[in-house]
Parts: structure tokens; C-alpha cells; sequence
């Protein structure tokens, strides 16, 4: 599979497919984000993963009968974020393989769909056939749901509050309350109500066919919301099995028969597999931005930066020293850093790294797109190697992108991706090699949760004094209900949006660094992070002094200066140097 030229065409050619570079080791953090779309939870919950600069957000819709959970709001947005026409640009996702993700997201949307088809069905039997009853049954769940969701919220307002004074306690207590008891209230004048519909319904004369008819209107959806229950509790378990094997190393892969086309008129499949291309080649662009406070994006911010510059002096005094580029200092740290898995000593030590050149350009801090690199000097999303080489040798002072060589390490199955960055400039006659360090972290807690069954305790009925554990449906009458009434409605997906509300992504998007913790709160991770500064930097450093060296340059304060930094870095302490406080 080859990608074509930067105009956005992609084309399939026959032979082997090739494993793009540095998919191994990636698994945890992949799965973990990708068994989103198989989960259950309140679609509210991924509010939760929020961070300083990337904020989910679950819009509401009309009626909370139509809203989605978790697992649907989360497949239907990144589908549509990552494959769409007419998207923008992706922030690649270091340490995961986003196409992976995108599989999964539409393998469970296949599903879905699968059990909407039969849903619609039981709906429009039961449901839209006696409408009268059908509308008075979901007019009922709705007035419910809306009334637990205020409970909900109250009682997580209460939570909040514990931390805080005894006014905001006291507040949120009351507001619990004054919630509770409008659902008690509300359930009471809806069992009054239903209460005096039965009795009308039974007193009705029984010598009319429209007689018999509202009698079934009252009792058909109730036959159908136990079809449909059942329905729902089977595709429940499938999606289940899927998001726990994932998070336990594996589980059933991605099925997606619609992007692999079975004639050449199947356009749709056809477009649907080169977007998956487009997909990866994007991932493999090497032009990243930098968004102030938030660091370069997909790398995470810059937690401490190291600096070595001294003025080019000749060491034989009355001579020039021999004229070179920053592009030669590049190119020998370049290559050095390609061994820094090796070692004098046999014991554990640094993997295989990512050695890259990278583009860094800068847009602002509250930036909602990036604009990727194109023209003649740019091929599947990648900077050519000339037009990298002109960069760093031209571009060291004022507007336009930069150069950065990266080292780049996928550590902790990929949810721990360390990247030192390595610059250097040259103005009037310093020479100043800059070192800095980026850390991403580990994906949200909670897209690592594996399903829990759904369990109750109640007592023993002889025993009252023990208890015992009830294992419950996964399914509700509430949550059946809420998904037989979005079937009819998921062939137009717009119209669901519109109704139930979705998920608005964070932008610019990238599917690792939207939802990455800070590494700081993990021993071993924040370890790891630290622990490289120190040999990269002295790699860096040797490898810039002998290229200087070989050119005529005294380096003895070079030499003076980079045993300062050494013997600095031994004991850096991580702070956010994007923001300029530390």
C-alpha cells in the first residue's frame, strides 16, 4: 500500500503489506482508547478525562430519551472525525496505531446497526402501529430518565462538595434533595395516571373494534419492550466480551467487511479504504505543531531544556576554521543517537529508538485547526529530505517553521512516549545545540476499566441478617426503551445527533494526546522520562564536540560547558517549561 503525491489521492498497489514503523509495543494504549466504543458507561463519563488543554464535551439534544452512551457517542464521533470528507487535519497519535482504533469504532457501529435493524422492526410493530399507547409509554420513561438524571447530578454535586465548606455541603444537600423528592413526586402523578388510564380502558364498552384497539395500544408496547429487552441483552454481551478482551490483550478483532470491496463499482468500500489509508500516511507525517502552553502537539509539553552555546573560535590561533552547517552537526547526532541501545555492559538498558528529523511548526494556543505542509517539497504528507536540510541550515531566526531532530522512545506498551528534541543554531559566532525533553503520558483511567457485572446486594429471605449478591441484566427497562426508540432514527445518524445530542472532540484533534495524563503521577513512568535526559544529552554533546573538532573549532569551552550540563542533568526536576515558570 503506497500513498500517493500530497494532493490527497491514494492508490492500492499489489505486494506485500508492509508494518509501518513503530507499531510494535503499542497494544495497551490502542486497545485501551479502542474499547470505548464497545462501553456502556453515561456518554457524560469521558468529561471526566478532561486535562488543561483538551476538553471533551458531550452536547445535549432535544430529549434525553435519544441521547447516546458512551460507546455510541464515542464511535460515531471519532468515525467522523477520522474518516469524514471533509475533515481536518489529524495530530498523529504516538504510541498508538490510530487506525486500529478507527476499526474498531466501525466494527462496533456495524453492530449496532445489525440490532437496530431488528429493533426497528419490533418498534414499528409494537410501537408505531399503536401509537397512541407506544407515545404515552415513552412520554413516561422520558419524564423518568430526565428525573434521574437530575439525581445523578445532584448527587455528584454533593460528592464535589465534600471537599469544600460547610455552606457548599449544606447547598448541594438541599439541592439532592429538592431532587429526589421531585422524582418521588413525579413517579407518584405518573402511577395516578396509568392507574386511571386502566381503569378507563377497562370500563370502555367492549362491542367496538377502536375499543379493542386502544386496549392493545396500551398493552402492545409492553410486549415489544420485552422483545426488544432481549434484543438488546444479547448485542449487550458481544460488546462486552469485545471491550474486556480488548483491555485484557486481545480479544475478537475489528471486523469490517464494508472497506474491503467486492467489485470495482463498490465505491463506497473503495473510498472507505483509501480514508483508512490516509489515515496511516498522516500518521507517519513528520510535521508536528507547536501550540504554546500546550507544547507540540502529540508530544506532550516540554517538562526542562538544556543549552549549550559557545562562540566558534579557531584553535590555532590566525586561522579560519573550516567552513560547515548546522545540517553536519545534525547529521553526526543523527547517527550516534542510532546507537543508543548499545551498551558496555550487559544488563537492561534503553530499546530500539525512533530517531526522526521533524518540522515544528507554530500556531496558537487556541488554535481549532492546523494546516499541513504541501506542495513539490512534500510526499505523503512528509517533508522531503532537501527541504528539511534547507530548514535546518536557513531557518534558525524569525518567522517560519523549524528544525528538530527527535529521539523517540514507545515505552510501557505504549502508554508512556518519551521524546527529546535536538536543535541547533548558529548566529554571528554562537553555536548554541538545544536539548529538550517532552513526556506523554499514560491514557485515562478510564479507558483502561474493564466491565464489572452488574450486581446487587440484597439480604436472604430466612437469613435476613447475611446477604447475598444478585447478579442483574445489563440491560434496564429504561436503557431498552432509550434503544428501541433511536433505531428507527440511525439510517440518517445527523438526525440522532440532533435529537439525542453526541460527543464535540477537542481540536485540534489526535487520538493519544486528547486523552494523556501527565506521566509525574506514576513512579517507574516519571523515572523513565528522567532517566533519559542524561545519556541522550551526553550522546548529543560528544557527537557535536568531534564534529566541531574535526572543523578547526577550540572546544574547550564547549567541552568546559557540557561537563556543567552533565553534571546538571543528574538531577532534573520536571516543570513546565512551556509556560516559562520553571
Amino acid at each position: 500500500m503506497k500513498p500517493a503525491s500530497a494532493d490527497g489521492i491514494f492508490d492500492f498497489r499489489p505486494g506485500a503489506q508492509i508494518p509501518l514503523q513503530g507499531s510494535a509495543g503499542q497494544t495497551a494504549a490502542t486497545f485501551a482508547i479502542a474499547s470505548a466504543a464497545y462501553r456502556d458507561d453515561p456518554a457524560v463519563k469521558i468529561e471526566d478525562t478532561n486535562n488543561e488543554w483538551h476538553k471533551s464535551q458531550v452536547k445535549k439534544g432535544m430529549w434525553s430519551l435519544f441521547a447516546p452512551n458512551l460507546g455510541e457517542a464515542f464511535a460515531r464521533a471519532v468515525q467522523v472525525r477520522m474518516l469524514g470528507g471533509a475533515r481536518k487535519p489529524l495530530i498523529q497519535s504516538f504510541g498508538t496505531e490510530p487506525q486500529v482504533v478507527v476499526e474498531h469504532c466501525l466494527a462496533a457501529n456495524r453492530i449496532r446497526r445489525q440490532r437496530d435493524s431488528l429493533l426497528t422492526l419490533v418498534t414499528v410493530v409494537f410501537g408505531f402501529l399503536f401509537l397512541p399507547g407506544f407515545l404515552l409509554w415513552v412520554t413516561a420513561f422520558e419524564i423518568r430518565r430526565r428525573d434521574n438524571i437530575r439525581v445523578a447530578l445532584a448527587e455528584k454535586e454533593v460528592q464535589e462538595a465534600e471537599g469544600k465548606g460547610a455552606k457548599e455541603k449544606r447547598e448541594a444537600k438541599k439541592h439532592e434533595r429538592a431532587a429526589r423528592g421531585r422524582a418521588a413526586l413525579t413517579m407518584a402523578v405518573l402511577a395516578v395516571v396509568f392507574v386511571a388510564v386502566v381503569i378507563v380502558l377497562v370500563k370502555l364498552p367492549s362491542d367496538s373494534g377502536w375499543t379493542w384497539y386502544l386496549r392493545a395500544c396500551f398493552v402492545a408496547p409492553v410486549i415489544g419492550g420485552i422483545w426488544a429487552r432481549r434484543i438488546c441483552e444479547r448485542t449487550a454481551r458481544d460488546l462486552r466480551d469485545r471491550w474486556g478482551g480488548l483491555l485484557s490483550g486481545g480479544g475478537i478483532g475489528a471486523k469490517i467487511p464494508e472497506a474491503v470491496p467486492g467489485s470495482p463499482g463498490e465505491t463506497a468500500a473503495e473510498q472507505l479504504r483509501q480514508n483508512l489509508a490516509k489515515l496511516s500516511a498522516e500518521q507517519q507525517s513528520n510535521s508536528v505543531f507547536y501550540a504554546g502552553p500546550k507544547g507540540i502537539l502529540g508530544m506532550g509539553t516540554r517538562w526542562g531544556g538544556w543549552q549549550l552555546a559557545e562562540d566558534l573560535v579557531s584553535k590555532e590561533p590566525g586561522k579560519d576554521i573550516h567552513p560547515f552547517r548546522s545540517w553536519d552537526v545534525i547529521r553526526a547526532i543523527h547517527d550516534q543517537l542510532r546507537l543508543l541501545e548499545r551498551k558496555p555492559i550487559h544488563t537492561g538498558g534503553f530499546p530500539t529508538p525512533s530517531v526522526k528529523h521533524w518540522i515544528v511548526s507554530p500556531i496558537g494556543e487556541n488554535a481549532k485547526s492546523v494546516t499541513r505542509p504541501s506542495g513539490v517539497n512534500v510526499d505523503a504528507f512528509e517533508t522531503r529530505t532537501h527541504e528539511i536540510e534547507r530548514i535546518c541550515n536557513e531557518q534558525q531566526f524569525g518567522g517560519g517553521s523549524r528544525h528538530y531532530l527527535g529521539v523517540q522512545f514507545t515505552l510501557w506498551d505504549g502508554q508512556l512516549v518519551i521524546t527529546m528534541l535536538i536543535t541547533v543554531t548558529v548566529l554571528h559566532q554562537t553555536l548554541r545545540i538545544e536539548v529538550t525533553g517532552h513526556a506523554l503520558g499514560p491514557v485515562h483511567s478510564l479507558f483502561t476499566s474493564k466491565p464489572e457485572p452488574k450486581k446487587k446486594e440484597i439480604s436472604k429471605p430466612i437469613r435476613f441478617w447475611e446477604t447475598t449478591e444478585k447478579t442483574l441484566p445489563l440491560i434496564t427497562s429504561d436503557e431498552a426503551v432509550r434503544i428501541a426508540v433511536r433505531a428507527p432514527f440511525t439510517w440518517y445518524p445527523p438526525l440522532l445527533d440532533h435529537l439525542g445530542g453526541k460527543l464535540v472532540l477537542p481540536e485540534p484533534f489526535g487520538l493519544r494526546h486528547a486523552w494523556a495524563d501527565q506521566p509525574w503521577r506514576h513512579r517507574f513512568m516519571a523515572d523513565d522520562a528522567l532517566r533519559t535526559a542524561t545519556p541522550v544529552l551526553r550522546v548529543v554533546h560528544a557527537a557535536a564536540i568531534r564534529v566541531l573538532d574535526e572543523n578547526g573549532v577550540d572546544t574547550e569551552k564547549f567541552g568546559n560547558r557540557s561537563g556543567f550540563l552533565s553534571g546538571a542533568v543528574q538531577d532534573p526536576t520536571p516543570g513546565k517549561a512551556d509556560t516559562y515558570n520553571a
